[in-house]
């Protein structure tokens, strides 16, 4: 067995019994923990290793009736679970602590700690200056701290979020309407992703990544939670620190160019998100309504994403009449 298959093998396992089987457990964990043990990989691979190194370990833990392993903050006690979802920079695991849920976002690779720690201040600055009746517009930050792994020594910051089930991002309503989504479901997500915009601009944060992996939606109660804020900017006249580059082409050129990022470079991105979620069924009037908001030059983009709102509310009735609630239907929703 390599290396990679190893890996494979450990992230494909839901539960202890998926990894280890009959008599042969024992054998199988020692296998598995020779190959995957940060210090018999070399340096490029010891990240990798780390992360499903502490994994394996966990499944072998529960599978010997040790309980899931546990990770102690100063502030809480936590119960690791299984990998939720694997993001750009980190991995999320589900965790359990005083009898709540939430999610565990350690990077792969200590590199990406000062991002980590970008999306904290982000996260922690919107809880204490933005409006409180918009906070569910983000994750809340339960708690963020160094970690430092027992074996290998490497220290990495994790963020504790906040988690609400329920959520799909836009990439999953993209896979379920491959001709583009109605542009009348659209306008809910597109109004709610303004209003998230507008709370944090108004508190002073700049998301900087606004794609379609990071929008989740709630189809049925019509709800909308901006995620990743590990790319935001929260000093006046700084940029976007990294971009996701499988999405390169879809920002504005001041984030390529290291250029100041601004609320306009955030209307930018998310216009660009609801222009790609229409495909082709966007009409002339949106689809100019889209342009206006994307111009290279950020100064002849709008600048307010309330104001924009307004904007948007008066051309949506002029298309469509006066708002009616529209069901979202998903693969996931339907019965």
């Amino acid at each position: 067995m390599t290396f990679a298959e190893a890996v494979a093998l450990v992230d494909a396992a839901r539960t202890p019994g998926e990894l280890f089987r009959g008599e042969d457990a024992a054998a199988t964990y020692r296998k598995l923990a020779r190959l995957l043990h940060p210090d018999a990989v070399p340096a490029w691979r010891r990240a990798t290793a780390t992360v499903v190194f502490a994994r394996l370990s966990s499944l072998w833990a529960t599978h010997q009736g040790r309980g899931d392993a546990t990770l102690t903050t100063r502030r809480h006690r936590y119960s690791l679970g299984e990998r939720f979802a694997t993001g750009d920079l980190a991995n999320l695991y589900r965790v359990r602590y005083d009898g709540k849920e939430a999610l565990l976002k350690l990077p792969r690779q200590p590199a990406a700690n000062d991002l980590l720690e970008r999306e904290a201040t982000a996260l922690a600055t919107l809880r204490r200056d933005g409006d409180p009746q918009h906070r569910a517009y983000a994750p809340e930050l339960v708690e963020s701290f160094r970690h430092e792994d027992p074996t290998t020594g490497v220290r990495r910051t994790a963020n504790v979020l906040s988690y609400s089930p329920g959520l799909v991002p836009l990439t999953e309503v993209a896979r379920a309407y491959p001709d583009g989504l109605d542009p009348r479901d659209v306008a809910w997500i597109w109004r709610r992703l303004l209003v998230a915009l507008g709370w944090a601009h108004r508190a002073g944060v700049v998301h900087g990544a606004v794609l379609p992996e990071h929008v989740l939606i709630e189809p049925d109660q019509h709800g909308v939670v901006l995620v990743d804020w590990c790319y935001s900017v929260t000093t006046e006249g700084g940029s976007v620190p990294a971009l996701v580059a499988r999405h390169r082409d879809w920002y504005p050129p001041e984030v390529t160019n290291r250029a100041p990022a601004t609320p306009a470079t955030d209307i930018h991105l998310a216009t660009g998100c609801m222009r790609w979620l229409m495909g082709s069924r966007a009409n002339n009037a949106l689809f100019r309504f889209t342009r206006g908001c994307t111009q290279p030059n950020p100064r002849r983009r709008p600048q307010d994403a309330w104001r924009l709102l307004g904007e948007l509310d008066e051309l949506l009735e002029k298309l469509y009449g006066p708002r009616r609630f529209r069901r979202l239907l998903l693969p996931t929703t339907t019965a």
